[in-house]
């Protein structure tokens, strides 16, 4: 960033910004990322890509009318610009964001201020179902439904389910070794690991599963890359033609069914319920620490 130009819109501030950017913007600093109260500063925006800041700094910030831009964990973004109000804006931006995720999409900037705040967007996975609500809850992947109860088997070679799961929250990742965004996801997550095995050791399971390879194939490929400590389970798949998971009962599902791009990862609740979803690789996977630890302050079996 300081390399590129500023933008229009930071030209016409700068003269009545400079006094307080020089007595220092307030930063708030937060596990593994940094959200400043800089509005020119895209890099702080947290989750989005390269192609979301880049907009957010040379097309959102010279927008004209009131316009607003809005997130979601995960990553989708939004933004609108021309409205009649500040409100309209938001609003607006909103409705946009959430058309793209199933999860809640919440405001950064609006108009020349950023509205963000860190400590409603760690609780953006919430609320959380109560026992009895999973109990109800159909059956499926989306957000706010009962994970299925698949069957794989652990390290020692024991049987193992989503449903034996229960009582902690859980990370399921599903990945093959042939991925490439895979294996450069891998280091991020094999990171973040660590560090929940140091924070939240008895709150959280994390499980990766194989996808068309054989077990021996991807426990070779991790130990190769030095992150072998990883929790791999044997998904059952045996090979590239493999293309089932098996649920309870011995019942087959197409693993496109669960994990629609490789790789897929999704955190369920300590009752089953899937409270976040992601396909495709995260850059970042510390980033949504906070995300783990308000889910286990909040959540009881």
């Amino acid at each position: 960033m300081t390399n590129r130009p500023r933008p229009v819109l930071w030209r016409r501030l700068a003269a009545r910004t400079m006094g307080w950017l020089a007595a220092g913007a307030a930063v708030l600093a937060i596990p593994a990322m940094t959200i400043a109260a800089d509005l020119f500063d895209a890099g702080a925006i947290p989750h989005v890509g390269t192609q979301a800041r880049d907009s957010y700094y040379q097309l959102f910030l010279n927008a004209a009318g009131h316009r607003a831009f809005a997130i979601a964990p995960g990553g989708a973004w939004a933004w609108t610009s021309g409205q009649d109000s500040a409100e309209t804006a938001e609003q607006s931006a909103l409705v946009e964001c959430g058309k793209r995720t199933r999860q809640r999409c919440v405001p950064y900037a609006v108009d020349d201020r950023v509205t963000f705040s860190r400590q409603q967007w760690s609780r953006l996975w919430g609320p959380y179902a109560s026992a009895a609500q999973a109990a109800g809850a159909k059956v499926g992947t989306a957000v706010g439904q009962r994970f299925p109860n698949l069957e794989f088997t652990n390290p020692q070679g024991e049987t193992h389910s989503v449903a034996r799961l229960r009582g902690k929250l859980a990370l399921l990742h599903f990945w093959g070794s042939w991925c490439p965004p895979c294996a450069r996801e891998l280091p991020s997550l094999y990171g973040f690991y660590r560090i929940l095995r140091e924070r939240l050791p008895a709150d959280v399971a994390v499980v990766l599963l194989q996808m068309r390879e054989p077990i021996e194939q991807a426990r070779d490929w991790l130990t190769q890359q030095g992150i072998e400590t990883l929790p791999l389970f044997d998904s059952g798949s045996r090979g590239t033609q493999d293309h089932s998971l098996t649920a309870a009962g011995n019942t087959k599902l197409p693993d496109r069914d669960i994990a629609r791009v490789f790789p897929s990862s999704y955190v369920i609740d300590r009752n089953g319920v899937v409270i976040f979803s992601q396909r495709g690789p995260i850059t970042d996977w510390t980033e949504y620490l906070a995300f783990f630890e308000d889910a286990a302050r909040r959540t009881t079996p």
